[in-house]
């Protein structure tokens, strides 16, 4: 599971995908944050300026590269584990740290409902907080919040560019299988 460091964000790159341009900061130990894809590559470029306005562009050093091809690699298909990704949770509230590490125990190709996540994080009755929680994930697709569905295998938000489209395309390059639910396919 990946655990808190902090440290200062030192760059960040744009780099393709199988959905679009993503794109992943980082610190000299960290992932410091990730971006999906915006409408282009200039879109995602600008948020990430807006996201990290102290740091520039620049070429990712090899912890980070090696985040980057595991989710090149996860959005191609190809199962990828990326719970091990050193992730700075530094400003990151306590309760959206839990919410995240809970989906980062999502494999691919599985998914749970954010009532379920509420009720691993003893806190029945929390569903609508998980859901803002994954709503504001400064580390998607790290933190697998595409993964995370409404009751009844309903597709539930999301915050990425294309909304609920993208989170069912990122689902079916992954053949989601929801925990329990009925098939979302």
């Amino acid at each position: 599971m990946a655990s808190p460091v902090h440290s200062a964000t030192r760059g960040w790159s744009l780099f393709d995908t199988a959905i679009g341009p993503c794109a992943l900061a980082w610190s000299d130990h960290a992932i410091t944050g990730a971006q999906l894809p915006g409408a282009s590559a200039g879109a995602t470029r600008l948020r990430m300026r807006q996201r990290f306005p102290a740091t520039d562009e620049a070429v990712p050093p090899p912890h980070a590269a090696a985040v980057i091809a595991d989710i090149q690699a996860l959005l191609r298909g190809e199962p990828r584990d990326l719970s091990a990704a050193p992730l700075d949770f530094s400003g990151v509230p306590d309760f959206h740290q839990r919410v995240y590490r809970a989906a980062l125990a999502i494999p691919p190709g599985r998914t749970l409902t954010y009532g379920a996540i509420a009720l691993q994080l003893g806190e029945p009755g929390s569903a609508r907080a998980v859901g803002q929680a994954l709503g504001a994930n400064p580390f998607a697709p790290i933190v697998p919040c595409h993964r995370v569905l409404a009751a009844g295998g309903r597709q539930g938000g999301f915050s990425a560019h294309g909304g609920a489209a993208t989170k069912l395309k990122m689902l079916a390059i992954e053949g989601a299988r929801p925990d329990d639910e009925p098939s979302l396919f």
